[in-house]
């Protein structure tokens, strides 16, 4: 998605794990993906610049639709799709 799309994409979940260290923001995602349906958007705040590497690989891994992320100031907004 461009990052005009991720702006004004509906989210079903925020995850907010911006006050955790890897693999902290990953296994927060990893509890919340439950709580959503499928097609849904789960957002994922992180400080943790690794987070912008774990989401894809996890959401390859589990077929999930990795849609890309947004710089805010002192964080990032990840975004994933459930599939």
């Amino acid at each position: 998605m461009t990052q005009e799309e991720l702006i004004n994409v509906k989210v079903a979940k925020t995850v907010d794990a911006r006050g955790t260290a890897c693999p902290g923001p990953l296994l927060e995602a990893k509890k919340a993906i439950g709580t959503i349906k499928v097609g849904d958007i789960m957002e994922i705040l992180s400080a943790d610049e690794g987070t912008k590497v774990d989401i894809p690989k996890w959401c390859q891994k589990q077929g999930h639709e990795y849609l890309g992320a947004l710089e805010e100031k002192g964080y990032f907004k990840v975004f994933m799709k459930k599939k």
